[in-house]
This record gives structure tokens, sequence and C-alpha cells, in this order.
């Protein structure tokens, strides 16, 4: 059949852009609704895996410090950004033992509401709590030694993505490094889908071509080791 042209048979420009935009209120809404019913705990913040998170910690203590001064890196040690912050776990685990104030950015209201109990006497050295999704989130420009994005990144779409990238760079300051710690997926050429929180697992080499893409080097790229059978392999990336 001729594939006639007309207004009935395509939509428009318009149409098209409100399309998107219904899926991505979708996709975003489905992950906002996920986490309003998680438990701001420990727990709840790593999907019934608290056992891991002190490996984890140590995992990206270690990681992190090749890069500050104290070690012989170039990072400063004044100001870091906690991304997905949840609680605060790793704001107090790892940030505020290495930063001297953190700030913390999370979609869900709860989760902050709970954060500064959750992380005690050192909560006053956490000056600013964002609620914002990333997609929404900009860093203030110039402003952090290192941005933390850890188990949140497959919240965003690859365009959102590329586009966070982009404003973090503009949040750090000169040596400042992004850091990203992500599962990656078994598979090296399709992602997963998690429906249930409206999240993707991404093969490295997406995650990687959509740093590249932001205008973002990788710096050094680690696998997390100690992690038991059965998880997501899960990797660090150093970023500016």
């Amino acid at each position: 059949m001729a594939d006639i042209d007309n207004e009935n048979s395509k939509q428009s420009e318009s149409d098209i852009d409100y399309d998107l935009k219904v899926v991505d209120e979708r996709f975003y809404g489905d992950a906002k609704s996920y986490w309003e019913k998680i438990s701001p705990t420990v727990d709840g913040m790593l999907g019934g895996f608290a056992k891991i998170s002190p490996t984890d910690i140590n995992g990206s203590r270690a990681f992190l410090r090749q890069f500050m001064k104290i070690s012989g890196g170039k990072v400063d040690n004044k100001r870091a950004l906690d991304c997905g912050a949840g609680i605060g776990r790793i704001t107090k685990r790892l940030l505020l033992p290495m930063f001297e104030t953190v700030d913390m950015v999370e979609l869900n209201q709860h989760f902050l509401k709970e954060a500064r109990t959750f992380i005690g006497d050192d909560s006053k050295r956490v000056e600013n709590l964002f609620c914002s999704g990333l997609q929404d989130f900009t860093p203030d420009r110039g402003q952090y030694d290192v941005i933390w994005c850890q188990w949140v990144l497959g919240h965003l779409k690859d365009q959102h993505l590329k586009e966070f990238f982009q404003r973090c760079k503009l949040g750090l300051k000169p040596g400042g490094i992004i850091v990203v710690k992500e599962n990656s997926s078994t598979s090296e050429e399709e992602r997963d889908f998690d429906s249930s929180d409206s999240s993707f697992t991404r093969p490295k080499h997406e995650l990687k071509e959509i740093m590249a893409k932001a205008g973002l080097t990788v710096l050094k790229e680690e696998k997390q080791k100690g992690f038991p059978k059965g998880v997501y392999d899960v990797f660090m990336f150093a970023l500016q």
C-alpha cells in the first residue's frame, strides 16, 4: 500500500513530544512510587542486602582515597555531593569521614527526613539536603571536589543521564572528580530492565559510551571485590 502523507496519517511533532513526555513521566513516577514504599533503613536502601554495606564502603574508600591530596592525588577534601543519597548511608560512612562538608540530593522526602537522625552528630556537617530527582537536579557551578553517584543512575534514561553528567562536570571544582559506582549487566548486548523499581542495569560499555558522549574522561575503572555470588558485577569509575 502506498504511504499517503496527510494530517491523519502522521503524528505531529507536538504529539510525539507529548507521547515521549508521558512515557518519561511514567518511568520516573513508577520509580518514585517504588521508593516511597521502602523503609528508611540501610536494608531498605540496599534491597535487603545490608550485609554487603561494610564491604561496599571499604571498596569505595580504597578507590576514592588514591585520588585525594592526602594520598598524593589532586582532589581536595572540602566538599562532596552524594547523589541518590537515600538516608545517608554513603554520606555517613564514606563521605563525612573524608570531607569537611557534604551535600545530599535525594528524590524522596521521607528518606531525607530520616537522614540527620541516621547520620547522628556529624549531620551538622551536612549542609544542604536537596529533594530532587537527578534528571531535574543541577549542582551549583564549581562547588564540589567529589560528586558521588552510586546505585542510582539506572533510574535515568540515556539522554537525561548524559545531561546530568554534563551538569555534574560543571559542578566540579578544578581537579575535582565524579565517581560512579553501578551494577553492570551480565549481557554485553542488552540492558536489563527491572519493572518493580523502574530502573535499567546497563552493560558496562553502554555506561561508558554515555560518559564519553557527556564529554567525560575515565581516569580509572575498578571492579568491586568481595560481594556474594549471584549479584551483579559492580564497577567504580573516576571521571573528569
